[in-house]
């Protein structure tokens, strides 16, 4: 399957090694740009897309650290970490054991609902911080012929 760039989050992004907390990660979305070229089409209508999240790089952590991906969207392109964002998906967490290489850790489709303008993930790390590791987080249509392979670009 080809992954459109412009619906993808994170790609071999790092985690945050931050300690306990809310972060904000990677690319973040803008569903209503303000200039839309004129041969350019946009899909209102609600086509089934779904968020995709697998492990890249297996993480670490000097303790017992959990990441749970939620996937929001704000008003603002610094999507906020506080909690006032609008949550429209919360994976379970997932223990730093289970993080391995290729292994997803969530293919859910995007629940019908109000959004607002920019759409973007949020880790939230429980327990200890992490010291390693990498996700990659996008959106396909299609995710039943999605398959992780390696990277061959140097």
């Amino acid at each position: 399957m080809i992954i459109d760039k412009r619906n993808e989050f994170a790609d071999a992004l790092a985690l945050n090694t931050g300690g306990a907390g809310t972060y904000l990660l990677g690319d973040v979305i803008d569903t209503d740009p303000a200039a839309i070229a004129p041969n350019d089409t946009v899909d209102l209508q609600g086509s089934e897309l779904f968020l995709v999240v697998q492990v890249d790089t297996t993480a670490t952590s000097g303790g017992a650290a959990t990441l749970q991906i939620k996937l929001v969207s704000d008003a603002q392109a610094a999507i906020a970490t506080d909690g006032s964002a609008t949550e429209h998906i919360g994976l379970q967490a997932v223990a730093v054991a289970n993080l391995t290489a290729g292994k997803v850790i969530g293919c859910v489709k995007l629940p019908s609902g109000s959004y607002e303008r920019y759409l973007g993930i949020l880790q939230i790390t429980g327990t200890a911080a992490f010291t390693a590791g990498k996700i990659n987080a996008f959106l396909t249509s299609d995710p039943a012929i999605w398959r992780p392979y390696a990277d061959n670009v140097d």
